[in-house]
């Protein structure tokens, strides 16, 4: 693994936190990471909602099965998108550029000294009828993740999945 690649390499899903408070400058960081992430004809269709209450990751955590991490969380963040401001108004447009932003917090929060880990909310249309419901969405926003975040009570190792049998040169 080239050092120089360290931050995402040592970045990795983590569900165990310490119960301190992540300063609001930080999470500001993480939102303007977020917001630096490449976008189809920038058109930025993301929208962030930040829980740090714990009644209200509670409750996110209610709607995720896998979610339940959220409950010790610091923070969470529900990485939403808005389908009328897609390139095109298409959801594949949307996915990704939402896609983009979230990684774009993974790595951020890892480079931070941050522990984070990303919770599937789209396409379960369970997960998006709740999050819709808990949050009062209006129509055109769509819940793709929630991420949660805090100070990791663990430290792994850095790692890559580098396969090369998925690797295809000049043609498949």
């Amino acid at each position: 693994m080239n050092p120089m690649l360290g931050n995402i390499f040592t970045r990795r899903s983590i569900r165990a936190y310490k119960e301190d408070d992540i300063p609001d400058e930080m999470i500001k960081d993480l939102l303007e990471a977020a917001m630096a992430a490449p976008s189809a004809v920038a058109k930025d269709p993301w929208h962030f909602i930040v829980i740090q209450q714990k009644a209200g990751l509670a409750k996110i955590a209610d709607g995720l099965p896998n979610g339940q991490m959220l409950r010790q969380a610091a923070v969470g963040i529900v990485v939403c998108g808005d389908i009328d401001k897609a390139h095109g108004q298409l959801e594949s447009y949307m996915l990704q550029d939402c896609s983009a932003a979230i990684e774009n917090i993974l790595l951020a929060a890892s480079q931070l000294g941050l522990g984070a880990c990303w919770l599937g909310i789209h396409p379960r249309e369970e997960r998006i009828d709740y999050m819709r419901r808990l949050f009062d969405l209006p129509g055109n926003i769509i819940p793709i993740s929630a991420i949660a975040a805090g100070w990791p009570t663990e430290n792994s190792e850095p790692r890559t999945r580098y396969d090369e049998n998925l690797v295809h040169t000049e043609r498949w």
